[in-house]
C-alpha cells in the first residue's frame, strides 16, 4: 500500500482529506512540484523550492513561519521512508483551504505530498524517439502566472487527452499567439544548424528546473542557447527536438507526424551533461 502525507499526517492512499468547499478542488486554487528523489537526496531541491515560493507569492498565500523549505523536505523523506522508496517521484501540492470564490477562510497553504518509485529508465537517454503531436483546442495564455506550476491545467491535461486518442508520447501546447510554448509535461528544445533554441518565459512556458540547469550548463557540451519565440513552422524545420524535465532530464523526439528528426546533438548534450554533473544528471 501507498501512502500519502496531508498537511504533516501520513495517510493510507484512498483516505479522504478534503471536503467539497476546498477552494484547490474547486477553483484549481494553488501550485504544485515534481521532484526527483535519488541517491538520499532531492535533486535540485533548491531551485524547486524557490520557484514554489515564488508561486505561493503570486498567489498571495500568507506562509507561517513554520511553514519552510526544511520542515517540507523532512516530511517528504518521513514520506518516503513510509512508502520504502529508495528513489521516487515526488509530487508536492499546495492549496488554499476551504471558502467560495469571494470568501477564502484563510489564506494559508495546505500541502499534500505523494510519492511513486521512478521508472527504470529515467537515467538514460530513450532509445526510441518519443512521438509527439500538436495540440490546437486550448492554447496557454501569457500572463504574469504562466510560469509556475498552478493548478490551473487545461491545456495540458487536454493535451494529455489529446495525444492519447492519438497514440502519442506527448502533445505540444500552443501560446495565444499561436507559437510554441512547451509540451504537457516538459520544455522543449529545437536544433537547427548546430544551435539550440527553446521557447524564452516570454512566450508564456513553465519555468522549468531542468530547462534552468541546461541553461546554465549546456556550454560545457560546447553549444550555444537561445530563448525566444519558436513558430509551428521553425518546428518542423529543424534537424533535432528534445524535451526537458525534471524525472527524465532529456528525451529526444523522433517524430511529429511525417517529419522525422534525428539526435546525434541531442545524444552529445545528453551525454556531457551526464559527465560533467553526475549528481544533478542522474
Amino acid at each position: 500500500m501507498n501512502y500519502f502525507n496531508f498537511n504533516g499526517k501520513i495517510l493510507e492512499e484512498n483516505a479522504a482529506a478534503i471536503g467539497p468547499s476546498n477552494r484547490g478542488l474547486r477553483y484549481g486554487d494553488g501550485l504544485f512540484e515534481t521532484l526527483k528523489f535519488r541517491n538520499g537526496e532531492l535533486i535540485l531541491a533548491d531551485e524547486h523550492f524557490a520557484r514554489l515560493w515564488k508561486g505561493m507569492q503570486l498567489l498571495q498565500f500568507e506562509v507561517p513561519k513554520l511553514f519552510t523549505a526544511e520542515n517540507l523536505q523532512q516530511q517528504i523523506i518521513l514520506l518516503l521512508k513510509k512508502n520504502k522508496q529508495s528513489e521516487a517521484r515526488v509530487r508536492l501540492s499546495v492549496i488554499r483551504g476551504d471558502g467560495g470564490l469571494y470568501d477564502a477562510k484563510n489564506n494559508t497553504p495546505i500541502y499534500i505530498i505523494q510519492t511513486w518509485t521512478l521508472a527504470s529508465d529515467h537515467t538514460a537517454l530513450n532509445e526510441n524517439g518519443l512521438q509527439l503531436c500538436i495540440y490546437n483546442d486550448a492554447k496557454k495564455n501569457i500572463d504574469n502566472f504562466c510560469n509556475i506550476k498552478h493548478n490551473n491545467y487545461l491545456p495540458y491535461f487536454m493535451g494529455a487527452l489529446f495525444a492519447k486518442q492519438q497514440q502519442c508520447n506527448d502533445a505540444i501546447i500552443l501560446n495565444n499567439h499561436d507559437r510554441i510554448c512547451d509540451s504537457t509535461i516538459a520544455n522543449i528544445f529545437i536544433i537547427k544548424d548546430s544551435i539550440v533554441y527553446t521557447p524564452s518565459l516570454a512566450e508564456g512556458c513553465v519555468a522549468g528546473i531542468m530547462r534552468k540547469f541546461i541553461l546554465q550548463n549546456i556550454a560545457t557540451a560546447g553549444f550555444s542557447i537561445t530563448e525566444t519565440e519558436i513558430s509551428k513552422e521553425m518546428l518542423l524545420e529543424a534537424d533535432e527536438f528534445f524535451l526537458s524535465n525534471s524525472i527524465y532530464n532529456i528525451r529526444w523526439v523522433a517524430a511529429i507526424g511525417e517529419k522525422k528528426y534525428s539526435n546525434i546533438i541531442s545524444r552529445q548534450i545528453f551525454e556531457s551533461l551526464l559527465q560533467t554533473n553526475p549528481a544533478v544528471f542522474c
